[in-house]
């Protein structure tokens, strides 16, 4: 048993060394950012599994809390052969709703993924390659999926470092909150505010989460 001086074991994994230095490039070039560790403290690394189980958790997060999306992943991932394609379309709605607990729409965009990758549509090897805005093109072409599902995907399982998704309407609150805005932004207005972190946007959009989820006082929650 630990000691009562003994740390806590971290919930999350240490930040990559590139992540340090592009929050000290953010602190540098916008102080209004730098100063949010210090408040809410370090900044928690979530990362989620690349390929088709980290863009299923994207799907489960859509248009929810963390912790209500947090809950369907964990009743969704404890099925047996739902992180596979084929597994997951053999599923019906009484599985997937009655039990995973996800929404008739969310139940509808998992299959278009697993069909997606299946038939090879969506191409997880060749991701890589591409620029971030391809990138996002060709996740967001997969019906139900959408520009936020694919830059959430980037950014937390392909761990890009300038990928920000505008239309998230927390990141919009808590840019309002940070800055001093009027009135949330929309996403276009978002969008542009943000090209002001880059090469950094996704960095900036971990610290507006963190920021965020400290003003609101939620806990930071991710299953993987």
């Amino acid at each position: 048993m630990a000691s009562p001086s003994s740390p806590s074991p971290l919930p999350f994994p240490a930040l990559p060394p590139w992540a340090r230095e592009g929050l000290a490039a953010l602190a540098a070039a916008d102080p209004r950012l730098g100063a949010i560790e210090a408040a809410a403290g370090p900044l928690p690394w979530r990362i989620r599994q690349p390929g088709f189980p980290g863009l299923l958790r994207a799907i489960c997060g859509q248009q929810i809390s963390n912790q209500a999306a947090a809950a369907i992943w964990r009743r969704l991932a404890a099925l047996p052969d739902a992180l596979d394609p084929a597994g997951l379309l053999a599923m019906d709605d009484a599985t997937l709703c009655g039990i995973a607990g996800l929404s008739r729409p969310k139940a509808a965009h998992a299959r278009s993924l697993a069909a997606a990758c299946l038939e090879g549509r969506l191409d997880f090897i060749a991701l890589p390659a591409m620029s971030d805005a391809e990138a996002v093109a060709h996740i967001a072409a997969v019906k139900g999926l959408g520009p936020w599902t694919a830059a959430v995907h980037l950014l937390f399982a392909e761990q890009r470092p300038d990928v920000f998704p505008a239309g998230d309407l927390a990141l919009a609150a808590s840019a309002a909150h940070l800055l001093g805005l009027p009135a949330r932004p929309g996403p276009k207005a978002l969008a542009v505010l943000a090209e002001g972190w880059a090469p950094w946007r996704s960095l900036a959009a971990r610290l507006l989460w963190h920021h965020w989820r400290f003003v609101t006082g939620r806990p930071a929650v991710e299953d993987g």
